[in-house]
């Protein structure tokens, strides 16, 4: 019996960037505004008046070492 050695040839895996981008920007601007509310809603730039966003995200602020007091 004779054995031959087969060669694996790697196959490169094609990543299709019209289907990945818009999910790639979406994301990012959930992160954006995210980062928005954690880390500078409050005081001067506010876009609501009152409190109840500061104090939803209060202890996310200080997990992620944001002063707010």
């Amino acid at each position: 019996m004779s054995s031959q050695a087969v060669s694996a040839v790697p196959v490169p895996i094609r990543i299709p960037i019209r289907e990945i981008l818009p999910w790639a920007v979406l994301v990012i601007l959930l992160s954006l505004i995210t980062l928005y509310f954690i880390s500078a809603e409050q005081g001067a730039v506010s876009v609501f008046a009152n409190s109840y966003v500061h104090e939803f995200v209060h202890d996310g602020r200080h997990l992620l070492a944001f002063p707010c007091h």
